[in-house]
């Protein structure tokens, strides 16, 4: 669905992004992991357009996206829940949700959103400034789900939440790729990713260094612990 090769990125002069490859393929939950800095976050923005400048390739559904204007990326099928996840603080949470255009077909409609969001439901004529942080990133993630987007790109969605809401945003992640999304997901906490991802990629100065399979991640938690210094 989405494969990325010799992706190179730029804010102003400082050259953040060196060549990084990957894909992810059509119904998985791909992670990129990495410590701070890492590139991680500025992958997400560069494969939406949304950096100074940008070379290499982006294939999405096969078609190439690097020379698109952001809106053109998302019109394609590709939406980007930001890691400060972009609440209009004057719309209650039904009007956040009507807001974006809807790109393709396939979308979920409000009554299947608010049964896979309660919280949401209970929520509903509530202005965004009256939502917690976990209530925000649930509106964040639903918000996408209704314009009819095939690939879903969050940015470190579990941050600064509690257990419990860490828990929940694993169980929508996990809801969501049933229902035949496809996720690429920035993490640092490498625990929660291996609960809802299928594969991992790790990420250094801008680079990926490695790919492992979720399968495979104990066998492999040492050279875990050496690339993310945990």
């Amino acid at each position: 669905m989405l494969e990325v090769s010799g992706l190179n990125a730029w804010y102003g002069e400082s050259h953040i992004l060196h060549g990084v490859a990957f894909d992810v393929r059509a119904g998985e939950v791909v992670t990129l992991l990495g410590r701070n800095g890492a590139g991680k976050t500025t992958t997400m923005k560069s494969i939406m357009g949304l950096v100074g400048r940008r070379a290499g390739s982006i294939r999405y559904q096969g078609g190439e996206t690097i020379a698109l204007r952001p809106d053109l990326i998302a019109r394609a099928g590709i939406g980007f829940c930001p890691e400060e996840r972009g609440i209009f603080a004057g719309l209650n949470v039904t009007e956040n949700l009507l807001l974006p255009k809807v790109v393709a077909p396939g979308g979920l409609d409000l009554p299947t959103i608010y049964a896979l969001f309660p919280n949401l439901l209970e929520r509903a004529h509530s202005p965004g400034t009256r939502l917690s942080g976990g209530e925000q990133q649930m509106l964040a993630i639903a918000r996408i789900l209704r314009t009819g987007a095939r690939l879903l790109l969050l940015d470190e969605p579990t941050e600064g939440l509690a257990p419990v809401i860490v828990q929940q945003i694993g169980r929508t992640i996990r809801a969501i790729k049933e229902r035949g999304f496809t996720v690429l997901l920035v993490e640092q906490n490498f625990r929660f990713a291996q609960t809802v991802a299928d594969r991992h990629y790790i990420m250094e100065h801008g680079r990926v260094l490695d790919m492992i399979a979720n399968a495979q991640l104990a066998a492999n938690m040492d050279k875990l612990h050496d690339y993310l210094g945990v």
